[in-house]
């Protein structure tokens, strides 16, 4: 079984030595994860994704994250509408870089697994082990629909994850493979190149499973579970269930990590006089009534009563927990956050490439001297 000292020995850089790793994430969609009519910069071009990649890479982050989208939520801005596919998006990346760590988001029902295998191997080879997958099980009927694929009961998506899994599990091991389950059925199947790194002898995977059979999905598989705080002392109970749960039903270490939006300027009236702007003034509501309502409907995870309390943090990034102010206030919400426990985040921000920089030149060295980052 692949653990974390594997990775660790392998150089990979979601197990490096700092306290807190940084990534980005979504900047593969329009709109990023702001759902917002604001003026800005970002495009989900390659080129753009090229410049925030080499900011990241010069600064120490450590990854990129995309999100796995068909089609957009409407409103103004049909937000994500606009979207690279996860996998040539990470492979193309890979190659124009040498530190930082890509992920493809996919939707496990809508891909086989002897292509998903193949495609992940390719791109971990071609990034030189720098690879991994966030694994979905699917949430938003209409993408579902889209490909054919009925919309399955919550529990049986994870019935189906785990098989999909088992093969892709078994594939990076050797060939000859054949697997007679309830959904899925392959008959001796071969899958070359194998995984980069003979150490961890496959790609690190996350999942947001935050009900009780993704949950388990996540401690069996995956290296880290992907969650959202809505306060820092749910989000150690969190963190500290989750780790638990790895340990004493699998023998295993589960690493873990949220996402933030964070709007950092000179002054504290400066970022939350954005912070206002771009969600309240500018939100684009519409889109994030729809995804709340599709979320409401298919998600056994959270009540009515909390999607309509975080709206306003779905405005600001996807659900995330804000962080809004000074350098030296951004850093020490940053250092309160790595205080419950959690591995990493996911940081987001309304235009990338205007707003990297800043972070870069003042909140890092402040989570430097921290003893967040080396």
């Amino acid at each position: 079984m692949t653990t974390s000292d594997d990775f660790r020995a392998a150089g990979n850089p979601m197990f490096n030595g700092n306290k807190l790793k940084l990534g980005v994430f979504g900047t593969n969609c329009s709109s990023a994860c702001a759902i917002t009519t604001a003026e800005s910069t970002f495009e989900p071009t390659f080129e753009h994704n090229v410049e925030i990649a080499k900011k990241l890479e010069a600064a120490g982050w450590e990854c990129m994250v995309p999100i796995a989208r068909w089609r957009g939520f409407g409103g103004p801005t049909n937000f994500n509408g606009v979207n690279m596919d996860t996998f040539t998006w990470a492979a193309a990346l890979a190659a124009v870089t040498t530190k930082l760590q890509f992920f493809s988001t996919t939707h496990i029902p809508t891909l086989n697994p002897i292509v998903a295998t193949k495609m992940a191997t390719t791109i971990d080879n071609i990034s030189k082990g720098r690879y991994g997958l966030n694994l979905v099980t699917g949430w938003f009927t209409p993408e579902m629909e889209m490909f054919g694929v009925p919309m399955m009961e919550h529990d049986t998506r994870y019935e189906y994850a785990t098989e999909w899994m088992e093969i892709v599990d078994t594939l990076w091991k050797k060939n000859g493979v054949t697997y007679d389950g309830q959904f899925l059925k392959v008959k001796d199947a071969f899958s070359e190149p194998k995984p980069y790194n003979k150490e961890t002898g496959r790609p690190v995977l996350i999942c947001a499973g935050s009900s009780g059979k993704g949950l388990h999905f996540t401690a069996k598989f995956c290296d880290f579970n992907f969650g959202f705080m809505q306060d820092m002392e749910s989000g150690a109970a969190w963190v500290k269930k989750v780790k638990e749960l790895a340990r004493e039903e699998y023998k295993r270490e589960l690493g873990t990590f949220t996402a933030c939006p964070v709007v950092v300027r000179e002054t504290e009236k400066e970022a939350r006089d954005y912070y206002d702007y771009y969600v309240n003034q500018k939100g684009d509501w519409e889109a994030c009534e729809n995804i709340c309502e599709v979320l409401q409907v298919q998600s056994q995870n959270h009540s009515a009563e909390m999607y309509q309390k975080f709206k306003e943090r779905f405005i600001a990034g996807w659900g995330g927990y804000p962080i809004v102010g000074t350098p030296e206030q951004v850093a020490d919400k940053l250092v309160a956050l790595s205080d419950t426990g959690v591995d990493g985040a996911l940081l987001t921000m309304v235009d990338y490439n205007e707003e990297l920089p800043f972070f870069n030149d003042r909140v890092m060295p402040l989570l430097k001297q921290a003893g967040l980052r080396n």
